[in-house]
């Protein structure tokens, strides 16, 4: 039989490796690649409430950056050359964990299963655990979209993030369909004591910044959520929304 002591340890991680395996970045190597030389080969500013998608070779490094102040951005990332092969939000949340920092890795969907990027530097990985529960760079969430919006409140708005992703895609040949759940970077949440999903403001200031080493020939698509920062944002009954109405609040 159990002893008190067992029973009232933690349970483990449900999914652990052994030494060697893929899912452990090696960190020298990773911060090797972070504090290389670099040549820039493109950079751009995306505008609030908007979208865009860009091709990154392998071996590259990204860097998703908030120039002007806090700003939540929901991230997806395909193959370039087969976007069958997509970011997998859950998987990785079960491999790493609920929010994503440095030395992290973002795993591609079944039957591919392997790293599309490797999380390389992080200026807010000292965020840590705050009073309310809240971490950074969020998995537990998703995009959001027009389609729930319309459930809760009724109202019609279409610069969400799925609309946004989904714009900023179309010029790849890829579809509303190829939208898939994200991960929110520079975005805190967590699970309040009712097991409910919360949000709160975006913590990063002018020029934090987090980078991603790309293991395969990447497309990415990025969308400025139209929650800004997130500091006044509800759904539903009591969210007070851009017109006070209790729908979704908007910047």
């Amino acid at each position: 039989m159990a002893s008190a002591e067992s029973a009232n340890a933690p349970p483990p991680p449900a999914y652990q490796a052994t030494p060697g395996s893929i899912l452990h970045a090696d960190k020298e190597f990773y911060t090797s690649i972070a504090g290389a030389g670099r040549e820039q080969i493109e950079s751009f500013v995306l505008p609030i409430r908007s979208g865009r998608a860009w091709k990154v070779p392998a071996g590259a490094i990204v860097r998703i950056s908030t120039p002007e102040g806090p700003q939540v951005g929901d991230l997806n990332i395909w193959r370039l050359d087969n976007p069958r092969e997509r970011f997998w939000a859950s998987r990785t949340r079960q491999l790493h964990a609920s929010h994503l920092s440095t030395f992290d890795r973002l795993w591609s969907c079944l039957p591919y299963f392997r790293p599309l990027c490797t999380i390389i530097a992080d200026s807010l990985s000292g965020y840590g655990v705050d009073h309310f529960g809240g971490r950074c760079h969020d998995l537990l969430g998703t995009r959001c979209d027009p389609y729930v919006n319309t459930m809760l409140t009724g109202d019609s708005y279409d610069f969400h993030c799925h609309s946004n992703l989904t714009r900023a895609v179309l010029p790849y040949g890829l579809t509303e369909f190829d939208v898939h759940d994200v991960i929110n970077i520079f975005q805190v949440t967590g699970l309040n004591d009712e097991g409910k999903y919360f949000m709160e403001a975006c913590p990063a200031k002018k020029g934090d910044f987090i980078e991603f080493f790309a293991e395969q020939p990447l497309l990415m698509a990025l969308s400025t959520c139209p929650g800004g920062d997130l500091s006044a944002w509800a759904f539903g009954e009591g969210g007070g929304g851009e017109e006070g109405d209790g729908g979704e609040r908007k910047r």
